[in-house]
């Protein structure tokens, strides 16, 4: 009877070898913001994407009042892309419209994946364009830096690379976040730019394991221990990520308020540089939990990988306390 049926009514289970159910997932497309000050660009930007003059363009600033949000593919890649009017300082929002419009912006980043701030290439990291990139950290999207207007720029050997140590700069809480060179009004460097965008969603959902993790705090321990305050010892037992997007981990010490800032910002650095999470916005919460606590909450895989990450501490602890033997006399 089954065989009368047609193929698509066929069990998951008898589906050819090779053929992949497309989950409500992979369907999903990337939700993209693309954010700036007024008259940065954005509009062309989302036109030349679409191949057509779908949003209006103009040499005035401010003719985007609302985040329209657009659907395009890119190398098979399903995204949504939302027009936002430009952002400008708080002080100089005098029309109840343009609050209107800046409100629609910050929800569409809000809302948004991977947010594209565009810049004037002509005029980058400008106080503005700093606290819209310091908005997108704090909200967690993935971001990618847009250097539009990039044909009026002299071309110069290592340009590109001078804008990406400037962003490092400025921006050190997402160090190694990717930076394009755009114009679009030419369509340069839109498949740069629109691959950093596809990178960058892939880093904002990396998860690391849990093993992998804990071998990793156990290195960064012993190479580099936290400093004691008020003559007591800060105790770093075991850390995991619960999840991701962006990723975040949680950290299991014995004095969560006493671990000074400076080596906070030292952890998280080394989780970026360790596990390649460039650009992304990474968050460190950290609990007080006793060890046996933490333990009763573990897997097998995890008390093993604390167990070596244990071992390698004392390891570290002991060559530091073993001298080698001084020289004899004569040698």
């Amino acid at each position: 009877m089954r065989a009368a049926l047609p193929e698509a009514t066929a069990p998951a289970t008898e589906r050819p070898a090779g053929e992949v159910e497309a989950t409500d997932a992979d369907r999903k497309p990337i939700r993209i913001a693309v954010v700036g000050r007024p008259n940065s660009g954005k509009s062309t930007l989302v036109n030349r994407l679409l191949g057509e003059e779908r949003l209006l363009t103009g040499p005035e600033a401010g003719i985007t009042r609302d985040a329209i949000a657009v659907d395009l593919t890119w190398r098979d890649h399903c995204l949504r892309v939302h027009d936002t009017a430009g952002l400008r300082r708080r002080a100089r929002i005098q029309e109840k419209l343009e609050k209107l419009s800046v409100a629609d912006a910050l929800h569409a980043v809000r809302f948004a994946e991977v947010v594209v701030l565009l810049m004037d290439a002509q005029r980058p990291f400008e106080e503005q364009d700093l606290r819209i990139a310091d908005l997108i950290e704090r909200e967690g999207r993935a971001l990618v830096i847009g250097m539009n207007k990039w044909d009026l720029v002299e071309r110069r050997p290592g340009a590109v690379k001078h804008l990406r140590e400037e962003a490092d700069h400025w921006l050190p809480q997402v160090k190694g976040m990717p930076v394009a060179g755009v114009s679009g009004l030419t369509g340069e460097g839109l498949d740069r730019l629109m691959q950093a965008v596809i990178e960058a969603h892939a880093i904002w959902n990396r998860r690391v394991g849990t093993s992998a993790l804990n071998r990793w705090l156990g290195e960064v321990v012993s190479s580099h221990p936290p400093p004691a305050v008020s003559g007591r010892p800060i105790r770093l037992d075991y850390i995991t990520q619960p999840k991701s997007r962006p990723p975040s981990f949680v950290l299991f010490t014995s004095r969560a308020d006493a671990l000074p800032d400076a080596y906070r910002r030292y952890l998280v650095n080394s989780l970026r540089e360790t596990f390649d999470l460039p650009g992304t916005p990474i968050r460190l919460a950290l609990r007080e939990k006793s060890l046996r606590q933490a333990r009763q909450a573990m897997t097998w895989e995890d008390l093993a990988a604390l167990g070596c990450a244990l071992r390698m501490r004392r390891q570290g602890s002991f060559k530091a306390r073993v001298r080698p033997p001084s020289p004899e006399p004569g040698d």
